[in-house]
Formats: C-alpha cells, sequence, structure tokens
C-alpha cells in the first residue's frame, strides 16, 4: 500500500512512520507548498505535489502545516477538500484541519456538542477585551488563534498587564482569544484516537501551569476509563478528525474540561511513555481507512 505524508523531508514523524512501514507500506514524503491543481472537462480534478500525483497513492496523511500566506493556506485546504470529493483519501479531512487549527471554531464545536469547556470570549478591541477579563474573574489565558504545544499561551491576572497584552495584540491585528484559568492539580489527559482505539498518558508539569511535553511536562501511562474515552470519542466527532489527539484538564471543581483537539496530532511522547508503537497504529489505521473505501 502506498500511502504519501505532506511534511517536510526532515521531519521526525516521517521518519517513524517510515521505520513503522518497514516492507509492509511505501511511505513518500510530499511538500505543501508543491500541491498543484489541474481542473479540465476531460480528466476532471488532478491534484500534484510536485511530479506526483495524488490518485497514485492509496491515503495521504496530513502531518504538518507549515506557515504560509492566508491565500496559500485557504488554496492548500481547498484543494486537499475536493481530492476527498472526488474519492481521495485524507486524514485528517481538511475541514477537520480547519476546525481544530482554529481556536475559536473548535471552542464553539466542542461547546455544539455538549463538551465542557473553559468559558471563552473572542474579540478584537481591547476595550472588549477588557470587559471579558472581568467577566471571566480577571484570572485568564491569553490564547494565540492559531497555535499548539502552548506555544504563545500567557496567563495574566492583572488589570494592567492585560490591557498592555490586548492592546498590543489590537495593533498586530489579532483576533483576542481569551478562556477562563481552570484552577486544577498540575497535570491534564492527552488522548490519541485513532478511529476506535484510545491510547493515554498524564502530563504533569510542577514547574508551570502548561502542561505541554515540550514545557518540560513529565508523562506516566494512563488506562482511560470509559468516561474519558467516550469524552475523547465526542471531541473527535465534533471536530470531525478519526485521528485527534484531544487534551482533557480535571479541574479543581471536579469537571473535566476539553481544551484542544489536535487534528496533526505527534506522538513521540506518548510512543515513549506507552512503549507501544505508535506509528505503526497510525499506519494500520489510515491503511484499513484506505482499504474500506476502496
Amino acid at each position: 500500500m502506498r500511502l504519501a505524508v505532506l511534511t517536510s523531508p526532515d521531519n521526525w514523524y516521517l521518519h517513524d512512520l517510515q521505520r513503522a512501514a518497514a516492507s509492509r507500506y511505501e511511505v513518500t514524503p510530499l511538500a505543501f507548498r508543491q500541491l498543484a491543481s489541474k481542473l479540465s472537462n476531460s480528466s476532471g480534478l488532478q491534484v500534484f505535489s510536485g511530479t506526483s500525483n495524488l490518485r497514485d497513492f492509496d491515503a495521504l496523511l496530513v502531518r504538518t502545516m507549515p506557515a504560509a500566506s492566508l491565500e496559500q493556506v485557504i488554496f492548500r485546504m481547498d484543494v486537499l477538500g475536493r481530492f476527498e470529493a472526488a474519492g481521495g483519501v485524507v486524514m485528517n479531512p481538511a475541514r477537520a484541519i480547519e476546525a481544530a487549527v482554529d481556536k475559536y471554531l473548535a471552542s464553539a464545536k466542542l461547546l455544539e456538542a455538549g463538551l465542557r469547556t473553559p468559558r471563552t470570549i473572542a474579540c478584537q478591541t481591547p476595550d472588549d477585551a477588557m470587559a471579558g477579563f472581568d467577566e471571566l474573574g480577571g484570572d485568564v489565558v491569553i490564547k494565540p488563534l492559531f497555535g499548539s504545544e502552548g506555544r504563545g499561551l500567557t496567563r495574566v491576572n492583572d488589570e494592567a498587564l492585560a490591557l498592555r497584552a490586548f492592546s498590543m495584540l489590537a495593533q498586530l491585528g489579532a483576533v483576542i482569544y481569551l478562556q477562563e484559568f481552570v484552577p486544577h492539580g498540575g497535570f491534564d489527559i492527552r488522548l490519541l484516537v485513532l478511529g476506535e482505539q484510545v491510547l493515554a498518558m498524564r502530563r504533569r508539569n510542577a514547574l508551570d501551569w502548561r502542561t505541554n511535553v515540550s514545557r518540560g511536562a513529565t508523562t506516566e501511562p494512563l488506562e482511560p476509563d470509559e468516561q474519558l474515552v467516550a469524552l475523547a470519542h465526542r471531541a473527535a466527532r465534533a471536530i470531525g478528525a478519526p485521528l485527534a489527539g484531544v487534551d482533557i484538564l480535571p479541574g479543581r471543581d471536579g469537571e473535566l474540561y476539553v481544551l484542544e483537539v489536535n487534528a496533526v496530532p505527534g506522538w513521540k511522547a506518548l510512543s515513549r511513555t506507552l512503549d507501544i508503537d505508535v506509528a505503526a497504529r497510525v499506519l494500520d489505521f489510515v491503511a484499513s481507512i484506505a482499504k474500506q473505501r476502496a
């Protein structure tokens, strides 16, 4: 089976997938910046990356979202979306990637699915942001609308600092995205959804309120109970991502908050923590979807 991976040639996850593929799969890297499409009445829709026709592969795995202009990002997602509509297998679907990468859209979809999330206010002016700061209790987490792995997250509980941060974001033309700070016990739960499978680990950070491994958190294996498995599946379905990383925060109030759904989830720490070959499971899962649709 031939699988294409949209990523850079030096990406760790590409190499892990190629290692896990062994002789069972052919794993070929393709570049987002080389995505191109041809449309004609005679041959319909064709999608290429460089000289590779995506129709020559059984499935396409999106493994990165490189920086690009708004026009380029929209084009790339449209190309993947039309390729799916024409029968191509893309993991994850373009619309799931779009929803997951946009924190406001993702939060709205999680809320619509009846999942508990931190109270959120998204706005565009410092005045509206200051009103939101007060409404959320004067202790908030400012998040970039687009971003992952804890990059750009700032906790603010001082009015002067909040106003300064909001004014700077407004000057940059950014959307000001605020969430209430949820008191917690210094850990959260990362679940990897692979269709019906759910793998889990607990992440702890004694030195930072952020529990991302990239921020120094330690990890430990976790056997998810039925409640966590159900939450992970509901969150992944809300975003439309069959392959998803779901972050859940147990609050001190006893509630489980769904913080984020990642449609391009990493598994380096999870594979090490659980001592299993997650890359092999990812390949088998994507291949199973391709066989179902063949």
